[in-house]
């Protein structure tokens, strides 16, 4: 029977490695919108009347940005884990 325990803190590194990584991407996506266009991203609090294709192309950014994010620490923080086990004695 597989081990149950190593199941749950892979759970726990992906959603600690997913979360660290998302907060990450989002500050540093607002930083690099706020840069290059000179404005706040059009986010629902802040701009609510920003010009449709603006609110879309943010969406657009945010969602493929943090997933990308995600995706990539979660595969970093797996192989690492894999590699720390292996070495174990």
């Amino acid at each position: 029977m597989p081990d149950k325990r190593g199941d749950y803190s892979m759970k726990v590194v992906d959603a600690l490695a997913g979360a660290a990584a998302a907060f990450v991407a989002r500050k540093v996506i607002v930083f690099g919108w706020q840069k290059i266009t000179g404005s706040d991203p059009p986010d629902k609090d802040t701009q609510p009347q920003a010009p449709l294709g603006q609110a879309v192309a943010w969406a657009m950014l945010t969602g493929a940005g943090i997933a990308a994010a995600r995706v990539l620490a979660t595969r970093i923080a797996r192989n690492y884990a894999h590699r720390s086990v292996e070495q174990l004695p």
